[in-house]
């Protein structure tokens, strides 16, 4: 069986949604290209004296808006097609959710459990000062994230590179996002994809017609979840997925699964796995070997891991009947279209994941206005709130006791601002991408829509500079 690259796959969406499009095929070619991308590779001193040489790249696919954005993953299975096919996926997920960013995505190929603290370090400013000579990062121009393999810590090296190297004093912060609060960053990005993930889910969840035709009830109360990898956006999505009802019934990490149909405590999963290393041996649940864990029955199955997870060796065996991709391409082509036929409902990556970036332009947008989310606000409306209360209290002659005052006249922090944001961009952009599939009918799939909605934004955008009749 030929094997179909990342980008390619990508591309294989974006065709099957152009041809819904009027437009001319010059301009699709523009939009579906990999404007720009830089491979370069650099010696790592090791901790033992010894010299690696390290290979590294960042792709920047579209420059119809500036700055361009994506993260920058730590991975042995980074190559210059997976990094074009990721910032082409952040392309159409800025546009599909509205954030007015291109896409970009970098990558490092290194396994980063077998490096020291200080050689992560070295690699991460290396890359860093390799980007700043290249005019490949900046406030304006491209700004990084983190993503599979790298955080927080990550992004305080190179935002402390960037602005040793650079004259930008001033906007430097902006030049990467999902910093510690400490270093620039802000408050509820460490959650956001996750959070992202499940408002998503909730949102598609929420309509009965749509769960009438995959014959389950309405809302989340109740439905088995099974989540494939435990890392930041899997944990979190698990989490509000838990917390929003759902119920757990899988878990599944590279060493394998667990799987109880009465339900998995997540918390008590995570204690387990800080005590042993991994999640085999849960007690309670039934251990399951890699891959088999993606077909255990449930009713949505949530890939939270790497691409290409659901493909034609097991697509046939899938039981989920929501599958929600909150990984970059977890399903490929052939299976998508498999699945779709047989009544799944795919909620696809370059919607579902798009938490992350939402919440990274808000933090962008904090660093360039340099005030806190909240700040000028905050007390103003607990002000007058406690008066709207203090006159309810007059008119009812009932005194609220002061837990109630505070509660109700909260006003709201940074955090809150966020995660308002953010749960109107979701379900904003669903109901958007729902709406586009019932335009056609309902003969194309949310994947379809999703690829249709940000061409028609990209495209727009080019046109409206001129570039394009």
């Amino acid at each position: 069986m030929s094997h179909t690259s990342f980008f390619k796959q990508v591309n294989l969406h974006f065709d099957r949604a152009a041809q819904l499009t009027q437009y001319e095929p010059g301009l699709l070619e523009q939009i579906k290209s990999c404007n720009s991308v830089y491979h370069f590779s650099f010696p790592l001193k090791r901790d033992d004296g010894s010299i690696e040489v390290i290979h590294a790249w960042r792709a920047e696919h579209s420059h119809h808006k500036l700055p361009v954005k994506g993260g920058i993953r730590y991975a042995m299975t980074v190559n210059e097609d997976e990094v074009m096919a990721l910032a082409a996926l952040m392309t159409y997920k800025c546009a599909i959710v509205d954030v007015p960013f291109g896409g970009a995505k970098g990558g490092v190929k290194i396994s980063k459990h077998k490096y020291s603290q200080a050689e992560l370090e070295r690699i991460t400013r290396r890359y860093t000062y390799e980007l700043v000579r290249k005019h490949f990062i900046g406030p304006g121009e491209d700004v990084p994230a983190p993503d599979y393999g790298t955080g927080p810590q990550e992004m305080a090296w190179i935002v402390d590179t960037y602005t040793a190297l650079t004259n930008n004093l001033l906007d430097a912060m902006g030049c990467v996002t999902g910093k510690p609060v400490t270093q620039g960053g802000i408050r509820g990005r460490t959650e956001a994809t996750g959070r992202g993930v499940f408002f998503g889910i909730r949102e598609a969840c929420s309509i009965t017609e749509d769960m009438q035709k995959l014959g389950l009830p309405t809302g989340l109360e109740g439905k088995t979840v099974v989540v494939q990898g435990l890392g930041n956006v899997g944990y979190h999505a698990a989490k509000f997925l838990q917390e929003g009802g759902a119920r757990l019934v899988g878990l599944l990490e590279y060493e394998g699964g667990i799987y109880n149909p009465d339900g998995l405590d997540l918390e008590a999963v995570m204690q387990h796995r800080r005590e042993t290393g991994k999640i085999l041996g849960f007690p309670g649940a039934k251990d399951v070997p890699n891959p088999k864990g993606l077909e255990l029955p449930c009713d949505i199955l949530v890939p939270a891991a790497l691409e290409n997870q659901i493909t034609e060796q097991n697509m046939a065996r899938i039981q989920a009947k929501i599958i929600a991709e909150a990984a970059n391409g977890p399903v490929t082509s052939a299976a998508n279209e498999y699945l779709r036929e047989k009544g799944v409902l795919i909620i696809p990556d370059i919607y579902l994941n798009a938490g992350g970036v939402t919440v990274s332009y808000f933090e962008w947008l904090k660093n360039l206005s340099h005030v806190r989310f909240g700040r000028m606000q905050k007390r103003f409306e607990e002000k007058a709130q406690r008066q709207i209360l203090s006159a309810i209290e007059k008119l009812t002659n009932r005194k609220l006791n002061e837990e109630e005052v505070e509660q109700l006249a909260h006003g709201p922090n940074e955090e809150d601002l966020v995660n308002s944001g953010l749960e109107d961009t979701m379900v904003n952009s669903y109901h958007e991408l729902r709406e586009i599939m019932r335009r056609h009918q309902d003969r194309i799939d949310l994947r379809t829509a999703a690829f249709v909605d940000a061409i028609h934004k990209v495209a727009r955008s080019y046109m409206e500079l001129g570039i394009f009749p």
